[in-house]
């Protein structure tokens, strides 16, 4: 992409008008905020860079050099120095389960970023001496063992007895693995089990390894750490929640809207709310038809929210078939993919933005025949229409999506289970998905992480893969495909405006926009492309609200 300085732009001058820099900034009020003296990753359409930016209320008002924003600075303006720090956009995820997180973040024991084995012992056994004896020690994704580089072997009843005497103890590898200590193999009765998902010595007994979903999904239920969450927390939980992604850079998000009416409450009520939320709108729902679901859409009703928490799409799903990137075959039988047809037809001739779960290369053929035999009576062009994870994507499939008008939402939980694509998957795991392709194809994309029980959530670890291709932690392993540092970063911005409906407002720094950003500790554009995993926020922005500050929180400790 090429680059080009910026000149300052005024936000709310009538195109035409010639009216001098001085005069206008001596007949208007001056802006609240401004950060001058550094390096302004605007991610515009020219990829400009810029030295400061200027903030009246909610919106960005000028973007340029320092001697132009300075000159809008009035007596009650804050002033920030970058010292030649970054700042960024924040980062948009196109789709994440984070509302649903938030009610428990607290008392989950997350290992995201966690590149040792002896790190993650010290991470648990800190959360156990917190929790105190008896109290389960949980984390539910976001990890998994190949990404330790100091020993990438799976966990076992031993080993995790050994660390956590006096608590149950239940990991999860994405939706590959189990690990489970003695406590918890007596308390969820797995010992009793007969299925062969569970690993068992010589003996017979269970080495506390399980693989695979099904089983540990109904281990997960028998653990019941997710059950009777105290209503106390939930509040505390979820700003923490949002407080950690500030510190990552991220500000915006899309999916399922879990708790919409406390988070609109929580706005309401003047709290810091530092993420904007995107949420799915659907008339699906459990034992519901087809002739039912379809009878419910005219009662939908989209773009009805704010710049906080809108209603844009329609999503995950819409007949509810199988498709998990772990599965070795199609299970779907021809008659429920015409029924997926027929609704998805429905939903077109609504009108309606949709964004669909998609994983293995026999899902997203079948999706798109379905499609395709509508389209020339019901177009999906120019509906934001899009399939999303999309690990098997081919360059022929990639091809008739582009031809239909459609976007593919890139959720790479190979980030941490890239080694075990490999295991399953052999040659093709280290192009799950292939982003190159993906780049080149000329079709509308973006990065979400559709975290939190199938990946990490911070957007500079999905940056860091994407750029080098090198598997968190995993080794020598390393995916074939990488895509450039701009492409990767503008796909984690400003294409994914377009993806939540607000491409006026967010995914770049420019006049008019909501003032969404953040200041990196470190440069992304020049940084070692192996650092690009470890930058961190040392300053989030969001509507004009500085909803992190580093420096603030160090000096209150």
């Amino acid at each position: 992409m090429r680059r080009s300085s910026l000149t300052v732009v005024w936000f709310g001058i009538v195109a035409g008008c010639a009216v001098s820099s001085v005069l206008l900034g001596a007949q208007q009020p001056g802006v609240d905020l401004v950060l001058t003296g550094g390096k302004i990753i605007t991610v515009d359409d020219r990829f400009s860079i810029a030295q400061g930016v200027a903030v009246r209320g909610d919106r960005i008002v000028a973007v340029g050099t320092n001697q132009e924003i300075n000159r809008l600075a009035g007596p009650n303006t804050r002033r920030i120095d970058l010292r030649g720090r970054a700042v960024m956009p924040g980062f948009i995820d196109n789709h994440a389960h984070y509302q649903e997180e938030g009610a428990y973040w607290t008392l989950e024991d997350r290992l995201d970023g966690v590149e040792t084995r002896k790190q993650a012992i010290q991470v648990l056994q800190a959360r156990a001496r917190m929790k105190g004896p008896g109290q389960w020690i949980f984390t539910l994704g976001g990890w998994a063992p190949d990404v330790f580089t100091d020993d990438p072997r799976p966990f076992t009843r031993d080993e995790l007895d050994k660390y956590f005497p006096n608590n149950p103890v239940f990991l999860q590898f994405s939706r590959e693995q189990y690990y489970l200590n003695s406590r918890a193999i007596e308390l969820t009765g797995m010992e009793k089990m007969t299925d062969s998902e569970i690993r068992r010595d010589a003996s017979g007994r269970a080495t506390g390894i399980v693989d695979g979903d099904r089983v540990g999904g109904i281990l997960r239920n028998a653990s019941g750490v997710l059950k009777n969450i105290p209503a106390e927390i939930f509040e505390s939980s979820s700003m923490k929640m949002m407080k950690d992604f500030a510190m990552a850079g991220l500000t915006s998000s899309a999916g399922a809207c879990q708790y919409e009416n406390e988070y609109r409450q929580w706005i309401k009520e003047g709290k810091t709310v530092s993420m904007r939320f995107f949420c799915f709108s659907t008339s699906t729902g459990q034992g519901r038809t087809t002739d039912q679901v379809i009878a419910g859409i005219p009662k939908l009703r989209y773009f009805d929210g704010d710049e906080w928490m809108d209603h844009v799409n329609w999503g995950e799903r819409l007949v509810n078939v199988p498709d998990n990137v772990y599965d070795t075959k199609p299970t779907v039988p021809a008659s429920t993919w015409n029924e997926w047809g027929r609704m998805a037809k429905a939903v077109a001739q609504a009108g309606i933005p949709v964004m669909l779960h998609t994983t293995m290369e026999w899902t997203i053929e079948e999706q798109l025949k379905q499609i395709e035999a509508f389209a020339g009576e019901v177009p999906v062009r120019g509906k934001r229409w899009a399939f999303m994870h999309m690990e098997q994507v081919t360059p022929n499939q990639l091809e008739r999506m582009r031809k239909l008008g459609m976007w593919i939402a890139i959720h790479p939980r190979g980030v941490i289970s890239g080694a075990a694509f490999v295991r399953r998957f052999g040659e093709r795991g280290y192009a799950m998905p292939n982003l190159k392709a993906v780049q080149d194809s000329g079709i509308h994309w973006g990065f979400g992480t559709d975290a939190f029980e199938v990946n990490q959530f911070r957007p500079f670890t999905t940056l860091g893969w994407a750029v080098t291709g090198r598997l968190l932690g995993a080794g020598t392993i390393t995916m074939k495909y990488p895509i450039g540092r701009e492409d990767a970063l503008v796909a984690h911005t400003r294409n994914n405006a377009y993806f939540v409906n607000r491409e006026n407002d967010l995914g770049s720094i420019a006049p008019g926009k909501l003032a969404d950003m953040f200041v990196a500790d470190r440069d992304y554009l020049t940084v070692p492309a192996e650092e690009i995993r470890s930058i961190k926020s040392v300053m989030t922005i969001v509507g004009g609200r500085i909803v992190y500050d580093a420096a603030a929180e160090t000096a209150t400790r």
